[in-house]
């Protein structure tokens, strides 16, 4: 590339190879939030670039994150001492919910320049079990729990990266859309029609007339949301090479724009740390440090009161190449801190398993 330092021969055969990993692990599609921690905040964005391998990449990754913990602030909480608040107007006070099971699958589709340009397409597809005590009294009943079954797909992100600025092209940047391609909507807050696009009900089928799931927990946002990003990446010593990311997601266009019915996402920032050991190319240990902040969601339909906060993760994970062109890596996240708002549902760990074919 005109303007760039020379790369020896050797070492950017060593790195063909390192790099060809990376691309194994592409961001995953943040499905809409009913809290500060329901989706995945590990960085799947590459961890040290993209593979200078021009051409096509296909990934599938799945994210298990099983919320079954109430926490508010920094402490947990149980169920009874949450439905102690109701008192004594069982139902008109905070609510109890008691379990949210999120499974996330999402195809992704890459092409690289072979220089400084990469595109990708993520289509994530949701599902997600919810249950809750409504109304809730205290002490709690079990005839008191309602469940919600949400399948579909989720919102879409598109997102382009440019790696030029250096002379390494070790610092990438990122702009991307989130595009609500995900089913949406509530009840209106005025009493009015259900708003939205196929929104799910309470229900044995999801769809049984009765009280609307909360609009957070929906398969999307009905927003388009702004994607800004950075990730850069460096040697640390021998076999080690260190990575950090950033990413900020906002809301910039709201379907749910009315009075009464109007919905915005909370705006959502991640950073992640991490370190690589690249003594093996076929095998590659690494370990993340995985902050976030999220801002309440707002509008007549938002859970203001219960979707802000911040999280820390820790999360060692490996790569592992299985043929020339094939990856797979796993993950697992363990809770390090959390300062949530309100009362909400908190995993004790999360789960990312993933492959990614070059051709």
């Amino acid at each position: 590339m005109a303007g760039r330092r020379p790369v020896p021969t050797s070492v950017r055969a060593s790195l063909g190879k390192v790099l060809g990993l990376a691309l194994a692990m592409l961001p995953a599609a943040t499905p809409a939030r009913a809290c500060a921690a329901c989706g995945c905040s590990l960085s799947t964005d590459g961890a040290m670039g993209f593979s200078p391998h021009p051409g096509f990449q296909v990934t599938l990754q799945t994210d298990y994150i099983d919320q079954d913990q109430l926490r508010s602030g920094t402490r947990s909480a149980s169920a009874a001492q949450v439905a102690a608040l109701n008192t004594p107007a069982p139902g008109s006070g905070q609510e109890v919910e008691h379990r949210t099971l999120n499974r996330y699958t999402t195809l992704g589709l890459v092409y690289s320049s072979g220089s400084d340009w990469n595109f990708r397409l993520l289509v994530p597809y949701v599902d997600r079990d919810h249950s809750t005590y409504g109304p809730a009294s205290d002490p709690l009943t079990s005839d008191q729990l309602s469940s919600a079954r949400v399948s579909g797909v989720g919102d879409a992100k598109v997102i382009a990266g440019y790696s030029g600025l250096l002379p390494w092209g070790n610092l990438t940047l990122q702009v991307g859309l989130k595009l609500p391609t995900g089913a949406y909507g509530g009840q209106n807050a005025n009493g009015g029609p259900v708003v939205g696009h196929h929104p799910v009900s309470f229900g044995p089928d999801g769809n049984s007339g009765g009280m609307l799931l909360d609009t957070s927990l929906q398969a999307g946002t009905g927003s388009t949301d702004l994607i800004l990003g950075a990730l850069y990446h460096q040697p640390l010593g021998e076999n080690v090479r260190g990575f950090a990311t950033a990413q900020l997601q906002t809301a910039v266009a709201e379907k749910l724009d009315q009075p009464g019915s109007d919905y915005r996402p909370g705006n959502q920032a991640n950073l992640t740390l991490g370190v690589r050991y690249e003594d093996r190319t076929d095998l590659v240990p690494q370990l993340q440090l995985n902050y976030t902040h999220k801002s309440a969601d707002q509008g007549a339909l938002a859970d203001a009161a219960d979707t802000a906060g911040t999280t820390l993760f820790l999360s060692p994970g490996i790569i592992g190449r299985i043929t020339a062109g094939l990856q797979a890596f796993a993950f697992v996240q363990l809770p390090v801190y959390s300062n949530l708002s309100g009362y909400q549902l908190f995993p004790r760990w999360t789960g990312t398993l993933g492959i990614a074919y070059r051709f």
